[in-house]
């Protein structure tokens, strides 16, 4: 799509569950153009992000899942641009952990379009790293934003509460491995795959039944 671009900012800061706290690098994905821009998961930074958005519209802040590193900074990020934070309604006990006097502003829904300077991407509800997790996937840019469900090698963690391995399992065989081998794979963290590239072993552990 002419002028709509991918990019791709770390920010570091620390996720906490279960009476644990790591430190932790977590991507935040802007997917827009030079106009307005949509940004998935503020993560840590709200002013590393509002830097990198340049002055740009913001018109979403969407949140893959609710634990804390994927959204400490959507609330601080929502009040200076105006931008709706957006959340999957299963996570909102997860939500308020981190943020128990701020409500998400709207839900994503199983199927939902959402806009990004007019490219859309369509809402996968992908529970099982949590009940609420979503992916976002962008035919137009053969692009998929896996938030932890999917990472390149495998899964995302699911030894947390809130979380269960034959739950994200079955979403990635039902929801994700559908999709075109030559989807880019944007990830929550780290490095991004291919669905085609982590489509065999994941295939492996569905015909084991888990």
């Amino acid at each position: 799509m002419a002028g709509i671009r991918i990019e791709r900012l770390v920010t570091s800061g620390t996720f906490s569950l279960d009476g644990g706290t790591w430190e932790v690098e977590n991507n935040v994905w802007i997917v827009g153009d030079d106009e307005e821009a949509v940004v998935i998961d503020a993560a840590h930074d709200a002013d590393a992000i509002e830097r990198a958005l340049g002055g740009r519209t913001l018109r979403a802040i969407v949140c893959t899942h609710a634990h804390n590193d994927h959204i400490d900074a959507a609330p601080q990020l929502a009040d200076r641009t105006g931008a709706p934070i957006l959340l999957h309604a299963d996570d909102l006990p997860l939500w308020k952990q981190t943020h128990p006097d701020r409500k998400p502003d709207g839900e994503l829904t199983d199927g939902q379009g959402l806009t990004a300077a007019g490219t859309e991407l369509t809402v996968l509800h992908t529970p099982g790293h949590a009940p609420g997790a979503v992916c976002l996937y962008a035919p137009a840019l053969a692009a998929l934003f896996s938030g932890d469900t999917l990472f390149a090698g495998g899964p995302g963690a699911t030894g947390r509460s809130y979380s269960d391995f034959p739950t994200i399992i079955d979403s990635i065989a039902k929801r994700l491995l559908a999709l075109p081998g030559d989807t880019t794979v944007h990830t929550g963290h780290g490095e991004t795959t291919t669905i085609g590239a982590e489509a065999p072993h994941l295939q492996e552990w569905i015909d084991r039944g888990f």
